[in-house]
């Protein structure tokens, strides 16, 4: 049995498990049976943490969920449950976005599905341009209010929304988000840029999503060597191999697996356990989102949770992994730019 170590939520008192159960796969590329499965093991593991979306197989996930809490209630009672809304639910124009008027309907529809009466974190799942911010929060805030949810998040913000919509909650004293789930991984690091400043300056962590860039960092794919059916790329050949040409074309790709694959080897583990214990290192992050298809991938990614990386393995990593960048504004001169020594000088 793996023991997951366990983080705060954010800056709030509610412990989570450093990784959480996505379960995007529910419904579509997992059957019920396989995800209650998942679900079975995930718990047993100690795991506590289920994140899914009312989008996710257009409610599908939500209800599978449902139908396991319905049966396990004891299980059910110690676990964090965390949701989304944003994405269209229905082919009229009030059927998405973040108005009240749409998140009042979802939430309710959420809830109905899940099976409960409160959800421990709702998340907004990307920003809407067309609604305000503040009837958003304000929303969110009479929802606390009225118990239907304890906390709140958001997901694909940038760095700028996070910190306009952290600093209106704060003007009008109402409850202030306790996530924000982005994609991280060792391929895809550009949020260290502007969303990680962000979230650690207010207290925002981290549910990062899409670990294992796509199934490239497990290390399943070859050099040169076109996917096959098995894999998610292969499985979609249009879409698939002109993601593949541009990652395998990439030389920074291969220079981040090579090194993941050595360190892997040093402590007998996984490619994706190295990749997923390397983001538990990372500033902000709370807990790592895992999206697994079978009981096989999640058996493997939970040893994740107990892999210690040296400080020198994780430099490694972060050398190899290091994004791109111009010299302004993220570059070094830039850097150079907002800092300034102590001692003065030039």
């Amino acid at each position: 049995m793996t023991n997951l170590n366990h983080r705060n939520l954010g800056r709030s008192g509610t412990s989570v498990s450093d990784l959480a159960l996505g379960t995007m796969t529910f419904g579509h590329e997992a059957s019920e049976e396989a995800s209650h499965g998942i679900l079975d093991a995930y718990v047993k593991a100690g795991g506590n943490f289920i994140d899914t979306a009312d989008v996710y197989t257009h409610g599908v996930s939500e209800e599978i969920v449902g139908r396991w809490l319905a049966a396990h209630p004891t299980e059910a009672d110690q676990l964090v449950i965390a949701t989304k809304g944003r994405f269209p639910m229905g082919d009229g124009p009030n059927d998405l976005g973040l108005s009240r008027r749409h998140l009042s309907r979802a939430l309710d529809a959420s809830l109905s599905r899940l099976g409960v009466e409160t959800i421990d974190l709702y998340q907004m799942h990307a920003w809407d341009a067309l609604t305000p911010i503040e009837e958003t929060l304000r929303f969110l805030n009479d929802a606390i209010t009225a118990g239907k949810i304890l906390y709140y998040g958001f997901s694909n913000f940038t760095g700028w929304q996070l910190t306009k919509a952290v600093h209106v909650a704060r003007a009008h004293g109402w409850a202030e988000p306790v996530t924000l789930q982005p994609q991280y991984n060792l391929i895809v690091r550009g949020i260290e840029h502007e969303v990680v400043p962000a979230a650690l300056d207010a207290g925002v962590g981290l549910l990062p999503w899409s670990p294992l860039g796509g199934g490239w960092l497990t290390g399943k794919y070859r050099r040169d060597e076109a996917p096959s059916g098995a894999t998610r790329l292969g499985e979609d050949p249009e879409r698939g191999m002109e993601s593949w040409r541009a990652r395998n074309d990439d030389p920074r790709t291969w220079r981040i697996l090579d090194v993941v694959q050595e360190i892997a080897g040093v402590h007998e583990a996984s490619a994706s356990q190295v990749a997923l214990a390397w983001l538990l290192t990372r500033p902000a992050v709370t807990s790592v989102i895992l999206g697994v298809r079978t009981l096989q991938q999640l058996n493997d990614n939970l040893g994740a949770s107990g892999l210690e990386l040296t400080e020198a393995q994780v430099a490694a990593l972060d050398e190899a992994s290091a994004p791109r960048v111009e010299d302004y504004p993220y570059g070094e001169p830039g850097v150079r730019q907002r800092h300034r020594r102590i001692d003065g000088g030039r």
